[in-house]
């Protein structure tokens, strides 16, 4: 095999490890704002709960509840389980990662 075809050769390794890692990112990136929204799900469903329990709900709140419960059992059946307790905003471990707090 001559010089130019070893470099042809790594210059279209590289190339394949350069798109493999993008799509990583890309994927990371889309399970960051899946994480994001998921939250502000939550967040939205415990104010309407908490306006609900102090007699303070608004007209179509039980509607947008049962939206939003929907919305996060559609985020569970792709990423996994959302943990009790944990809050993705505070940069803790994420459901189905590995990490650990």
């Amino acid at each position: 095999m001559g010089l130019m075809d070893k470099v042809k050769a790594q210059a279209t390794q590289l190339a394949e490890k350069a798109q493999e890692a993008g799509k990583a990112g890309q994927a990371k990136l889309e399970q960051v704002q899946a994480r994001r929204k998921a939250d502000s799900q939550l967040e939205e469903l415990g104010r309407i709960n908490f306006e609900a329990r102090t007699g303070r709900a608004a007209p179509g709140d039980e509607a947008r509840a049962v939206e939003l419960v929907e919305q996060l059992r559609r985020y569970e059946a792709e990423y996994g389980p959302i943990e009790r307790g944990s809050s993705f905003g505070d940069g803790g471990s994420s459901p189905g990662s590995s990490s650990s707090n």
